[in-house]
C-alpha cells in the first residue's frame, strides 16, 4: 500500500504504509523513499515502487526470487539499494529478475545463490553498479530480450556454474543461436570478474551491436571447456569495443572473436589491453584469437595491447 499526500513537508517525514517505512522530502509529486528489512517488503517494494522512487534495504538475508516488471524513466529512474550485506539469496530461479523494468538502478547489493544471479529483460537503460554476484548455478548478470543501453559497473562476479554444464558466464549479453535479441550498447565498466567463473567472464552473442568492454579485471581460474569457454571474453556481436582489460588464468585464449550468424562478430577493436596467459594449455594461446578473419568482417588490434606468456599477441596485422 502506498500513501502519498499534498501535506508532506519539506522536511523528510516518516509515513508507515503496509508495514514499510516511507519518507518524503517535498511535496506530493516527490520521490519516495522506501525502507525494506524483510523478504515480504522487498517483494511488495518492487510492486509499489513508481518512477523516482529509491528501495533501501538494510543489512540482512533475503530469501527468495525477487522480480519487478515496473518500468520507470529516463528522468526518474527508480533506484534498489543497499550494502554488501543486504543479501538477496535464492534456492534456485533468477535472485533478482528486472522484467520490462526499465531505468532501474540496482547499487551496492550481494545476490547469490540462485540459478542466475540478475537477469534483464527487455529493458531499456538499466544501471547495475557495484553489486557483489556469486555461488549460483549459472550466469552472473544476464542481459536478454533486447535489453538495450545497460550498464554494469564496479561489480564482483564469481563463483557461477555450479551446475557443471558450461553456463557460468560472468556477463551475458544477447541470446545463442538467434538474431531477434537486439540487446545493443551494453556497457561493462571496471568491474572484477573471476575466479570460479564455470564459462567466459564476459560472452557476447551474436544479434547485439556496440557493446563497450573496458577497464575490467579477468580471473580465467573456473573455465571447465565445456561449451568451447576456453577464454575471458567471446565477442560474436558487431561493432564490439575491449580496452584497457586486464586478464590472467586462462585455458588457452585471452579473448576470441566467432562468426556463429553470417555477417556477425564483426567490426571488434581490441585497445590497451594486458594479457597474462602463464599456466594456458590450449592449442592456439594467443591473447587475441581472431578466429574469422574474412573479407567484410574485420577486427582491430592496436599495437597497445600487451602479452606475458603463451604463443603471442594474435593472428592477424596489428595496427599501430
Amino acid at each position: 500500500m502506498r500513501i502519498r499526500t499534498s501535506l508532506v513537508p519539506l522536511f523528510a517525514m516518516p509515513l508507515a504504509a503496509g508495514g514499510l517505512l516511507l519518507t518524503a522530502t517535498g511535496p506530493a509529486s516527490a520521490a519516495t523513499t522506501i525502507e525494506v528489512t524483510t523478504a515480504a517488503q522487498l517483494k511488495t517494494a518492487l510492486g509499489a515502487a513508481e518512477p523516482g522512487d529509491t528501495i533501501h534495504l538494510a543489512d540482512g538475508t533475503y530469501t527468495g526470487n525477487f522480480k519487478t516488471t515496473t518500468p520507470a524513466t529516463a528522468s526518474a529512474r527508480i533506484t534498489l539499494t543497499g550494502s554488501v550485506k543486504a543479501v538477496l539469496t535464492a534456492g534456485g530461479g533468477y535472485g533478482l529478475h528486472l522484467n520490462g523494468a526499465s531505468y532501474w538502478t540496482v547499487s551496492g547489493v550481494t545476490v547469490t545463490g540462485g540459478q542466475k544471479g540478475i537477469m534483464i529483460d527487455t529493458a531499456k537503460g538499466v544501471v547495475v553498479d557495484g553489486v557483489t554476484v556469486h555461488d549460483l548455478d549459472m550466469e552472473g548478470v544476464h542481459f536478454r530480450n533486447s535489453s538495450t543501453d545497460g550498464v554494469i559497473k564496479n561489480s564482483k562476479i564469481y563463483d557461477t556454474g555450479h551446475d557443471g554444464r558450461g553456463m557460468g558466464e560472468g556477463v551475458y549479453v544477447g541470446t545463442a543461436n538467434t538474431l531477434s535479441d537486439k540487446s545493443d550498447r551494453v556497457q561493462i565498466l571496471d568491474n572484477t570478474i573471476g575466479p570460479g567463473v564455470g564459462g567466459e567472464n564476459v560472452d557476447i552473442k551474436e544479434g547485439t551491436t556496440g557493446a563497450r568492454i573496458i577497464g575490467n579485471t579477468f580471473d580465467g581460474g573456473g573455465l571447465t571447456g565445456a561449451n568451447y569457454d576456453d577464454s575471458w571474453v567471446d565477442v560474436k556481436g558487431n561493432g564490439v569495443l575491449v580496452q584497457d582489460n586486464t586478464g590472467k588464468s586462462t585455458t588457452n585464449d585471452g579473448y576470441q572473436t566467432h562468426t556463429q550468424q553470417s555477417g556477425w562478430g564483426c567490426g571488434t577493436v581490441f585497445k590497451g589491453n594486458k594479457s597474462a596467459l602463464a599456466g594456458a594449455t590450449g592449442a592456439t594461446q594467443l591473447a587475441i584469437n581472431v578466429t574469422n578473419s574474412i573479407s567484410g568482417c574485420k577486427t582491430t588490434v592496436y599495437s597497445s595491447n600487451t602479452v606475458s606468456g603463451g604463443k603471442g599477441l594474435t593472428n592477424i596485422p596489428v595496427t599501430s
